[in-house]
């Protein structure tokens, strides 16, 4: 408990640190948060190496994993739908109700919902125990996949709003080939598993795809990048390694403190909305959703709790397969994909690039922080349902 406790507390003060950043750092912010990116990314890989490590999977079990992808894509889709549904129909006035440039705005930045935070979730389900159980087994395959299918389905968003584009095809090939090589060389390679050499690994995997990033920006601008986060070819790196079990208490003290360093840096990326005049940034946006008039906080804090039910009200779709499984089982399944965190931030982020401004992008914000500060209410839940079942 004294950890869950702990991840919720640095993830808070990271938002603390979030807001008033830019004040502190004045005309040296954007060095400061260039290194905090950098180091998110290399404690999220390092996460993301060791999630991949855990994943054991029977090949001969394929068309299950076919299941278990339909299951998760369905989890991402059901608060996508919910929530742009929402938007459209609460959040903007009549006229807007049926024009394509609305859904498309909304579509997208909705999305933000979609991903559970695979490398919050799995860190907090270890450190209360429960990596040997099903659900935790189970919860691997569903948040990779629901992860996989926002990364894949932002392709699609993306075109809508800007056009198709050869470097939104590169990064599907790229997905494409590191998954098909993960899945070929599952626990093939013998190669040194100490925490030393997976922060060496975790480095490795963020200037890969930094460098790709850059030398692609370099050459065609920022709109003609390709951009791959190291979430998806960390996890495939640890695939591919025989695992190893390394637990020293010094393996697990390094683990810990990446972890802490991990919840904290992830409230420091969330985007800044104390101390922002809305209004005025509401002047001259070009979007639907960016030139809407500015709500109260009163009532924008409204739209956040139902925003959040909303999302997590499509995260129960789990609740309704496995049916071999206690109800408890599959319940504590559904409410573990609760947590949100790197990817949905994400979302909002690219969201923030096509200036998709207005009361929505804060409800999202907010609708992230909130389920962020209750991860570790939700980790609990998740405990209290998996020891009742397991003890009946």
């Amino acid at each position: 408990m004294r950890k869950v406790l702990s991840f919720s507390v640095f993830l808070m003060v990271g938002l603390v640190f979030s807001q008033y950043l830019p004040v502190w750092a004045g005309g040296n912010y954007d060095a400061v948060k260039a290194v905090s990116n950098v180091l998110l990314y290399i404690c999220l890989g390092f996460i993301m190496i060791n999630v991949g490590r855990e994943f054991e999977v029977d090949k001969s079990r394929w068309r299950g994993y076919a299941e278990d992808y339909f299951i998760a894509m369905a989890t991402a889709a059901m608060p996508w739908f919910l929530i742009a549904i929402y938007y459209i129909f609460v959040l903007l006035p009549p006229e807007y109700w049926d024009s394509w440039e609305a859904w498309k705005e909304n579509l997208l930045l909705s999305r933000f919902a979609a991903p559970t935070s695979a490398g919050i979730l799995f860190t907090m389900l270890a450190a209360i125990g429960l990596k040997s159980s099903w659900m935790y087994k189970k919860i691997q395959v569903l948040a990779i996949f629901d992860d996989l299918d926002t990364i894949l389905l932002m392709i699609p968003l993306q075109i809508m709003m800007i056009g198709l584009r050869w470097q939104l095809l590169v990064i599907v090939l790229i997905v494409f080939l590191l998954l098909s090589w993960g899945w070929k060389q599952l626990g093939k390679f013998n190669w040194r598993q100490d925490w030393k050499a997976i922060l060496l690994y975790s480095v490795i995997v963020f200037v890969c795809t930094q460098s790709l990033y850059l030398i692609s920006k370099h050459l065609y601008g920022e709109d003609g990048s390709i951009h791959i986060e190291v979430l998806l070819p960390a996890f495939v790196l640890g695939m591919v390694m025989k695992h190893k079990e390394h637990d020293t208490p010094m393996e697990q003290k390094v683990s810990t403190g990446i972890s802490f360093l991990f919840m904290f840096l992830v409230g420091v990326s969330m985007p800044r909305f104390l101390g922002i005049d809305f209004a005025d940034a509401a002047v001259g946006q070009s979007s639907v959703t960016g030139s809407q008039e500015m709500m109260s906080w009163g009532m924008i804090a409204v739209h956040v709790l139902i925003v959040s039910f909303l999302s997590n009200l499509g995260k129960l779709f789990p609740v309704f397969f496995y049916r071999d499984r206690k109800l408890s089982e599959r319940l504590a399944l559904s409410i573990g994909m609760f947590t949100r965190g790197e990817v949905g931030a994400g979302v909002i982020f690219i969201a923030l690039g096509y200036n998709l401004g207005g009361p929505a992008l804060i409800i999202s914000v907010l609708t992230i922080v909130l389920n962020l500060i209750l991860t570790g209410i939700f980790v609990m839940w998740v405990k209290k349902l998996a020891l009742m079942s397991y003890k009946e």
